[in-house]
């Protein structure tokens, strides 16, 4: 890694409190190899090598070695340091870089880890003491194994609070388990089996290089998941900061939704505990007026983003309670944290399996979330610190990281946009800033454990509800996109998982949102892309362009179509190839709706041209489809011919029996034109007219 030791950036780049930053442009696309396409490394490669001017492979050098062996030299440096990065960055690693790393972590390690205490009280519904290994382990561990230098790894509140609504949904579901005071250890058990079965998940998807699902959920999907998350923050932390933890408890809110608590907290503000809701708004507002004037004054004066805002109000608040006796006024506080009952405990043994199959669901969806999140955070990183990212390479290092997270009860753990921004903006330039927050952590957990006592557990909701309201602040800027470009698919998305989450629950709203992007997934992919084409009037030369295009004519005089297929022909499409053909020939554009009457007159169709310019790959379905619509044709009386189906793809056409059909291999043409004169020269033929 060759990134200088820049000065902190200014403006809105290093807000720490924006977990997601879903529509912003990133400048640096993902990588999925080392020897990616698209990937810098291989650009370099035919750059220096002249492979872009077509010379042959074998014949090109890179300081003395051809490509080949650059490739596949098994036991290079440059295969080493991709499965392993740590090789690389340890070897290249500058004395300047050094001050800028431990800063960083500290800065990271001062306003995270009072944060892993709220996540794992607040929203996971365990001890504090998990929370802090989320921000032992997972850093260490992506340090070594993962792509992005300036990437800081840790729990977030969406996979937080997803862990925790399994552990109620599980708590709920075995209420017949004895009542022995053991729960937060059973608890603990179920969190560390969820976190390594993240991990697995994410690291088999790694192995057999599924990084390029990263953009499988939509961005509006996100945004109405991530508002809903915010949402329901916003309103679970309402009850302790009001004090009524344990009117809640009674009445058992925990089951209601959103809504429901809203109307809950109406009816018994009137039982407010006044100094417990005192604390938490003054705590909050401390924290939300630190984060405005931190966005104000850091182009004056860049050093202002050190300030432990956090670390502040949790040190001062924890004084106050102490010496003024809050905790004897009814102010709850976070007692003793005990971290004995934390240790290495093998996630997936039998009596764990069971739970894990009824959680299976909230693993799953917190990896998706959690890699969709590190990929931002990658994307956005990579580019500011001019480094290769590898959306693989990163899966791998995320799923170790969770499975041996949840070897010790860890939260689960992933990339953060906001936490990685910070990194970067307090001078971290390499994989050291993670290691610093992961051994600050450590240092707290046995050593500083104990001046937490006094900790206002208020304090702790009044953090999370900034973060919660973090997370709300950019969707009116991303619906108001929408709206501008009148995407209503997407706001119908937003609204959908929103309105679901609010109404009834996180779960279902989960459900829906999932299910509708997965059925708007299959809508796009299982309809091929074809455009008609026409002649352009007026020049020497045929000319062909899409038939949308103002001044191009479509001649159905003639009898001819010429259509042009933009993708792959697979089972997933093929099924609507027919009736796309079909609606170009009855009205001449694919845009018309189906119920509108015939616009062209029943046999005008003589001569059918299927440009391939898109089809490079043709499955055995799909030729199979293919050679049934074109059956159709033929039998009709209708000419076909094929154009631009080359290589892999015209074998197989050929295999299927496609050129005998249509009348042998004189019906595969290289270009519309020559089609157009094969086309020419039959229609003579046939009217007795040859030339």
């Amino acid at each position: 890694m060759t990134a200088s030791n820049q000065p902190p950036r200014t403006a809105s780049q290093h807000e720490p409190d924006a977990q997601t930053s879903l529509l912003a442009g990133q400048r640096n696309p993902t990588q999925h190899g080392t020897f990616s396409s698209s990937s810098p490394r291989a650009a370099a490669a035919r750059r220096h090598t002249g492979l872009d001017d077509g010379l042959a492979s074998s014949e090109i050098a890179v300081k003395g070695r051809s490509l080949t062996e650059l490739v596949d030299n098994k036991k290079g440096w440059d295969y080493w340091s991709y499965y392993v990065p740590s090789v690389r960055w340890m070897a290249e690693y500058k004395r300047s870089y050094l001050v800028g790393d431990i800063v960083a972590g500290i800065t990271m390690a001062s306003i995270y880890i009072p944060m892993a205490l709220s996540l794992s009280a607040n929203l996971a519904r365990l001890p504090p003491i998990h929370g802090l290994y989320g921000f032992a382990i997972q850093p260490l561990v992506y340090a070594f194994l993962g792509s992005c230098p300036t990437m800081a790894v840790g729990p977030e509140a969406a996979g937080s609070l997803l862990l925790g609504s399994a552990i109620r949904l599980s708590n709920a579901h075995h209420r017949d388990e004895p009542d022995d005071g053991l729960q937060d250890v059973r608890n603990g058990y179920l969190a560390g089996a969820i976190t390594a079965m993240c991990g697995i998940i994410a690291l088999g998807a790694g192995v057999v290089r599924l990084g390029f699902l990263d953009g499988v959920l939509s961005r509006s999907f996100l945004r109405g998941f991530i508002s809903a998350v915010g949402w329901v923050i916003v309103v679970d932390q309402l009850v302790p900061e009001l004090g009524l933890q344990q009117l809640a408890k009674r009445d058992k809110i925990s089951d209601f939704s959103s809504v429901d608590k809203i109307g809950w907290l109406f009816k018994n503000f009137r039982n407010t505990h006044m100094l417990t809701f005192y604390v938490a708004l003054v705590s909050f507002s401390i924290i939300m007026v630190g984060r405005v004037v931190k966005r104000k004054m850091e182009k004056r004066f860049p050093s202002i983003v050190f300030l432990p805002d956090r670390l502040l109000v949790v040190v001062g608040s924890a004084i106050l309670t102490k010496h003024f006796g809050w905790d004897k006024q009814g102010l709850t506080i976070l007692g003793t944290v005990d971290s004995g009952n934390v240790s290495f405990h093998w996630p997936f043994r039998q009596s764990q399996i069971k739970l894990l199959q009824e959680n299976m669901s909230t693993s799953f969806l917190i990896s998706i979330l959690g890699f969709f999140e590190s990929v931002v955070a990658a994307k956005a990183m990579g580019s500011m610190a001019d480094s290769s990212v590898s959306s693989n390479r990163d899966l791998v290092a995320l799923g170790t990281a969770n499975i041996i997270g949840g070897c010790f009860q860890s939260l689960p753990g992933f990339g953060g946009y906001g936490r990685s921004k910070l990194n970067y903006a307090t001078g971290g330039r390499t994989p050291v800033s993670n290691l610093v927050l992961s051994l600050s952590t450590i240092l707290v957990i046995t050593t500083l454990l104990p001046y937490f006592y006094y900790l206002p557990r208020a304090v702790l909701s009044s953090m999370i509800s900034v973060v919660a309201v973090s997370l709300l602040e950019e969707a009116p800027g991303d619906i108001l996109f929408f709206f501008r470009i009148r995407g209503f698919m997407e706001l119908f998305t937003i609204a959908l998982i929103f309105v679901t989450t609010a109404f009834w629950s996180l779960e279902l709203g989960i459900a829906i949102g999932v299910g509708f992007s997965l059925v708007q997934v299959l809508r796009l992919t299982n309809t091929p892309r074809i455009q008609i084409l026409g002649r352009v009037p007026g020049t020497d030369e045929p000319q062909f362009k899409s038939a949308e295009h103002e001044g191009v004519e479509v001649d159905q005089l003639n009898g001819r179509l010429f259509v042009r297929i933009y993708e792959s022909l697979t089972f997933v499409n093929t099924g609507k190839l027919k009736d796309r053909l079909r609606r170009l020939e009855w009205y001449l554009s694919p845009k018309a709706h189906p119920g509108m009457p015939r616009l062209t007159e029943d046999g005008w169709l003589k001569w059918l041209v299927i440009d391939g310019v898109g089809v490079e790959e043709l499955d055995g379905s799909g030729a199979q489809v293919l050679r049934e619509v074109v059956g159709e044709y033929v039998k009709r009386g209708v000419g076909v011919w094929f154009v631009r189906f080359q290589g892999p793809v015209r074998e197989r056409m050929t295999n299927a029996g496609l050129a005998e059909l249509v009348g042998g291999e004189d019906h595969f043409c290289r270009s519309l034109e020559e089609a157009e004169k094969q086309v020419d020269r039959v229609e003579r033929e046939r009217e007795g007219r040859v030339v």
